[in-house]
């Protein structure tokens, strides 16, 4: 173990902690925590009834709870931890802050004490899969590699293991770069579109707390940046160190990019081949511009040979255009991860044909007008569910090249009554697909929750 990691656990001992929401991200923490001497307080908006089993396992171990809607009332803590998805802006945090109470993150204690080379990856979309695609490259030479961050996997828990030498693929959200004042060695921006706009005070918070992951890396840092995202490529202007751009548009002089079917890569005035297009098993020009992004993080890390290995070998992170099954001719997709319009219009676009859509959800406050000419132009039956429905509507509606003939949009309870509308309604040769343009969190706890509902629907037809 690294002197410095042993040294910040050694001092937790004693120390009053709180660990603000109870889940994938800070369970493991608290246990460690509690291991180390600290004083542990578990918190959480969830009553004990929601949060079941896990209060109880809690407390044997030793953490105190604090729980229900005042969970973060006057906290008795030295060190509050927040969860990613936590404003950091909560007038509770600001309190706590303005009393000397210490308010961080795990990822920001994780990006203080890694020992080992870090690629972390954010973006509007297309975050989950070009990290795990970095990851993969990077194991498939040979590298040891820790996954984890938003991607649903705390990092802090396995820093003990890491060494230098060794690799940490993160992916990090808006919620989690808003406090960070650390950027990794190399640094990846996807895309940057309106997200987040129900937690964010507006587009410039939001693009802000996006920069944080460029903005603190020193000379021999490297910046990729999408050269087709006007906003993301702006940012060149800001970075330290190497910069290097993708795209699937135009050649480049440093970067991956596209000619014609020919994934390329140029470097120092050289461009080399990397693969062609065909060898790329994930479906969407918008897995296209995950692996771009993915070639340009890990090269010089990982050599052409693994590169293709993956290339051709993987098949998906779950929820993202995830093939579920063909029921009478009718081929059914969970694409849940689209959250989004942004997302959701990347995903009509993996499919050269007409689909069924159902779409909807909690409202994130982002405009849906953009959204409207992709469901036009590649939607044969919207089927709109969730507290957005009459946004989304609304919107494609009012598009100019809106053909109720063409386009019909109708109405559902809920998931399963959209599964039961779809499947009444497809014929031989459709596709059906989740791709909801929206957050879960009228209906479900998360996107995951929604989309292995989906796929438990459509496995009972």
């Amino acid at each position: 173990m690294q002197a410095s990691v042993q040294s910040f656990f050694a001092s937790l001992k004693g120390k009053k902690i709180a660990l603000c929401g109870i889940g994938i991200s800070n369970t493991p923490l608290i246990y460690k925590f509690l291991d180390y001497g600290a004083q542990v307080t578990a918190c959480d908006r969830r009553d004990r009834v929601l949060l079941g089993a896990a209060a109880d396992e809690l407390e044997a171990a030793g953490a105190a709870l604090s729980l229900g809607e005042g969970y973060l009332d006057n906290l008795d803590a030295e060190i509050i931890f927040r969860t990613p998805g936590m404003n950091y802006n909560l007038p509770e945090l600001k309190s706590a802050r303005s009393r000397g109470v210490i308010v961080t993150s795990e990822m920001e204690v994780f990006f203080d004490l890694c020992p080992a080379t870090l690629i972390a990856v954010t973006g509007s979309d297309g975050k989950t899969t070009t990290t795990t695609l970095i990851s993969e490259m990077l194991k498939a030479q040979g590298k040891r590699v820790f996954l984890g961050g938003n991607i649903g996997r705390p990092l802090l828990p396995e820093i003990e293991k890491m060494r230098p030498g060794d690799y940490a693929a993160v992916e990090l959200s808006s919620f989690q770069l808003i406090s960070m004042r650390r950027s990794p060695q190399v640094a990846v921006i996807t895309n940057i579109a309106p997200n987040h706009l129900d937690v964010h005070r507006d587009m410039d918070e939001y693009v802000d707390a996006k920069k944080n992951i460029i903005l603190h890396q020193n000379a021999f840092s490297r910046a990729v940046l999408n050269a087709d995202n006007p906003l993301t490529r702006s940012l060149a202007d800001q970075t330290r160190g190497q910069t290097l751009l993708f795209s699937r548009l135009r050649p480049l002089e440093a970067g991956a990019y596209l000619d014609g079917d020919s994934v390329m890569m140029a470097l120092q005035g050289r461009a080399e081949k990397v693969m062609e297009r065909g060898d790329i098993r994930l479906p969407g020009v918008h897995n296209l511009e995950n692996y771009l992004a993915a070639i340009t993080a890990v090269w010089g890390y990982a050599e052409i040979p693994a590169i293709k290995k993956v290339a051709r070998e993987f098949a998906g992170v779950p929820h993202r255009i995830e093939y579920v099954r063909t029921v009478g001719g009718v081929k059914y997709y969970n694409d849940s991860i689209a959250t989004s319009p942004t997302r959701t219009i990347a995903g009509l676009g993996a499919f050269d044909q007409r689909l069924i859509v159902i779409a909807g959800g909690y409202d994130k406050r982002i405009p849906f007008e953009p959204l409207a000419g992709p469901v036009c132009e590649k939607v044969k039956l919207l089927i709109l569910t969730g507290a957005t429905s009459g946004k989304i509507e609304a919107a494609v509606k009012s598009h100019p090249a809106y053909d109720p003939l063409v386009t019909r949009i109708v109405y559902a309870q809920d998931l399963p009554d959209a599964v039961r509308i779809a499947h009444e309604t497809a014929i031989d040769g459709d596709i059906v697909t989740l791709s909801p343009a929206c957050a879960s969190f009228d209906k479900y706890k998360n996107f995951e929750a929604r989309g292995s509902h989906f796929k438990e629907l459509v496995a009972a037809l």
